[in-house]
């Protein structure tokens, strides 16, 4: 272990907090809580599990350490949380669920209106959810405007401005679907009994709404206005049907938050279930990615906090299935009855989304499987191959004038890129600009070392050339045994025409077949990844003969000047004093000279 590090883990204090772990780049790889820093962070370093290989890939990256100590475990936990996802470590879990749920707003105003939105402002408005159902968030708010006339203008309804007669009624109110508030149709406080309602029905509170109701149309008919009170009965009869749709648990359990988990090798689903007086106002699953072989405790724990701060949760009970650590909170692991089969019920929906999750993976893989067939199908067919061209490499040249000849191999595995099979050569037997020999050595080193290293051959081998180039690939494969066992085409650049070996005219595909496509995709591919590696030469070499010019500069002054410097035009702008300090008096004044005295002669 580096000193540096050492240093840190000798200064890491017995308080909780976060620790957070970089690599040689600076870049955060993975933060976790502990209840004492220094005994976590140690545990990574003193016992390594040679099991746990993912674990080990990571220890071996932290190049830096950092913590933030706090002052309980919960606040290590929450700010764990909230680093997490702002700054996505590589080795920490990835929560797949980005969604931004809507919000039912009851606003900080006189006559409040009540609206869905998706932005949560810290404006005084109450906000009930989020609802993760937009058929729930409808039905709600249908039963709110069935129920409960509501403005839904934005004026200022001061009480000024509607004893001064500001504002006029609306088509709303001739609808029948506003009271006219804005005229003084409506009093304050017969609107706000209205919200106070839609509050306990947002809260789950059905029954309190319906008591009140029963009661205000007991009163209606009492004294004989029973226009009024069959309106109140009909509001009665929508509220119990809704009531009837909702999922009733046990009357006697109230504003408890409910959690399970069922994973996998790679992913584990916690459902997260709300009950307000007895029935499942809100659910929820999360889909989380594993990446250090985290255990259910561990999971459960931190999607418990996430989503206890994304619903806004504040409930004092959370029942959960094992136990797990998280501090200041009331856990409940039910052994029987009523809080057990809330248990159950959310372990099914855990189940089921797992389920359906794994299914719509399945799906979507062999679609793409069947999409990828039918391609390969396709160009089998069409380039009159006898097998699949599951694996294809296109071979292209590039050089300027015979100087710097390199050559460029990309590899498609599926019809797809491979990028980790690309491949640049330099040339080692050819002098001078010779594309064929060029192909003929590059071909033959290819090809030779799968060989040798007993590696799986392409099915296709694609020529960036006519039929000269051809040709010359042709050698390598016929002194490697490997003629008539793949097929190799040539690809002439101007009329996309294909040559095959011995065939005296060239094919001509369908301009607009995926066939064609992909070969062309192919040799831009290699063109252009041939060109990268061709100007990188030149410029390494360039820097490299500029630098050879300056006698009395040797390889460790060089190498420390583009180090520090990177760039001979940054060497070139660099002031005596700034070289002086990276390589000393003496080689700054001859590097000084050596390049005031080359603008001179230019």
């Amino acid at each position: 272990m580096e000193n540096s590090l050492q240093d840190i883990l000798k200064t890491l204090p017995d308080n909780p907090g976060v620790y957070q772990y970089f690599d040689k780049t600076g870049t955060i790889i993975y933060i976790g809580k502990a209840k004492n820093l220094k005994k976590r962070v140690l545990s990574y370093f003193n016992k390594p599990n040679p099991e746990n290989g993912k674990l080990m890939v990571m220890v071996k990256k932290i190049a830096d350490i950092k913590f933030i100590v706090v002052e309980t475990e919960m606040d290590a936990l929450l700010l764990e949380n909230n680093l997490i996802k702002k700054y996505l470590p590589r080795y920490n879990i990835l929560l797949k669920d980005d969604k931004t749920f809507p919000w039912i707003c009851i606003k900080n105003e006189r006559f409040p209106r009540v609206i869905f939105t998706r932005n949560f402002i810290k404006d005084g408005s109450q906000y009930f959810g989020p609802y993760t159902s937009l058929k729930l968030l409808n039905i709600l708010m249908e039963l709110i405007k069935k129920l409960y006339p509501l403005r839904n203008c934005n004026f200022n309804l001061s009480h000024e401005n509607i004893t001064k007669y500001k504002f006029k009624v609306c088509l709303e109110y001739h609808l029948g679907n506003c009271k006219g508030a804005c005229e003084g149709h409506q009093t304050e406080e017969d609107y706000l009994e209205s919200i106070n309602q839609i509050k306990d029905i947002l809260k789950g509170n059905i029954s309190n709404v319906i008591s009140h109701l029963k009661l205000l149309m007991k009163g209606y008919s009492e004294n004989l206005e029973f226009e009024k009170a069959y309106l109140v009965k009909e509001k009665i009869d929508i509220i119990e049907k809704y009531q009837a749709k909702s999922t009733i648990v046990s009357a006697t359990i109230n504003d408890v938050d409910v959690f399970s988990i069922v994973s996998d090798e790679d992913s584990a689903f916690v459902n997260f279930l709300k009950v307000m007086n007895g029935s499942v106002v809100q659910a929820h699953t999360l889909e989380i990615k594993k990446k250090l072989d985290e255990t259910d405790e561990e999971l459960l724990a931190f999607a418990i906090v996430d989503l206890r701060q994304r619903f806004k949760s504040t409930s004092r009970e959370v029942i959960v299935p094992f136990k797990i650590d998280i501090p200041k909170l009331h856990l409940t692991i039910p052994k029987l009855g009523d809080k057990k089969k809330l248990i159950e019920l959310s372990e099914r929906n855990a189940k089921f989304f797992k389920f359906e999750a794994n299914k719509a993976k399945i799906e979507f893989d062999e679609k793409k499987k069947t999409g990828t067939l039918a391609i390969l199908e396709r160009m089998q067919k069409d380039l009159r191959m006898p097998v699949l061209p599951k694996h294809i490499e296109c071979f292209d040249n590039s050089n300027i004038q015979g100087e710097y000849p390199v050559a460029a191999m990309v590899v498609f595995k599926d019809a797809k890129p491979s990028k980790n099979d690309y491949r640049h050569f330099n040339i080692k037997t050819v002098v001078g600009p010779d594309d064929y020999a060029t192909m003929e050595e590059v071909v033959y080193r290819r090809y030779k070392r799968l060989l040798e290293e007993n590696q799986a051959l392409p099915q296709l081998i694609l020529i960036d050339g006519g039929k000269g180039q051809l040709s010359s690939a042709l050698k390598s494969l016929e002194k490697l045994d490997l003629r008539g066992k793949i097929t190799i085409i040539g690809i002439a650049k101007k009329l996309e025409e294909l040559y095959y070996p011995n065939d005296k005219y060239p094919l001509h595909l369908d301009k607009k077949s995926n066939t064609l496509k992909i070969i062309q995709q192919l040799r831009d591919e290699a063109h252009r990844f041939g060109i990268t590696h061709h100007r990188a030469r030149r410029s390494n070499d360039f820097i490299k003969s500029e630098l050879d010019q300056i006698a009395g500069i040797g390889p460790k002054t060089k190498e420390l000047l583009l180090t520090e410097l990177k760039t001979i035009q940054k060497i070139k702008e660099t002031s005596v004093v700034e070289l002086t300090k990276i390589v000393g008096k003496a080689k700054a004044k001859i590097v000084i000279d050596f390049f005031y005295k080359k603008t001179l002669n230019q």
